[in-house]
């Protein structure tokens, strides 16, 4: 009974991981076009996706704590040896395991542009603000010295 209940679980959260790396991709379009209303509906989009991952993965652990098996792959392992749907959840769990981890890997690709939009808008706002100038040359290639560095709005 336990192991049906799991393995319903793992085939929701494929389905939701699924739709999880989707809305991930599309979140890195946005970014990449800085299209901020669309970005809203993303996260909006996200927010249950992560929630049900989350409260699934909790029913999980609690389902194999209630065996008396440990809240990990080897309690799930366990867990297999003993039900005559074994191979269809080590299966299913792998497969979650690995669109969870293009989930991450995705994740991390969108946190590095955002950190590289932050990083480029700070310093143009640095720019406008007078408290940083670009770096600019002489005719020998050199490093131009400037008098007075005056805010953009000033030149």
């Amino acid at each position: 009974m336990h192991d049906i209940t799991l393995l319903q679980l793992f085939n929701d959260d494929i389905g939701t991981a699924q739709q999880l790396l989707e809305l991930i991709d599309t979140e890195f379009q946005a970014l990449s076009e800085r299209d901020l209303p669309r970005l809203e509906t993303i996260l909006a989009d996200k927010q249950p996706l992560l929630a049900q991952l989350g409260q699934h993965g909790n029913e999980r652990s609690q389902l194999l704590t209630s065996l008396q098996l440990s809240a990990d792959r080897a309690g799930l392992t366990a867990l297999a040896e003993r039900s005559t749907q074994g191979t269809e959840l080590l299966a299913r769990s792998d497969e979650l395991s690995a669109l969870l981890e293009r989930c991450q890997t995705a994740n991390l690709r969108n946190g590095r542009l955002i950190r590289a939009n932050q990083a480029s808008i700070g310093s143009v706002l640095g720019i406008l603000r007078g408290g940083e100038t670009p770096g600019l040359y002489d005719s020998r290639g050199g490093a131009a010295r400037i008098a007075q560095q005056r805010p953009l709005s000033q030149a």
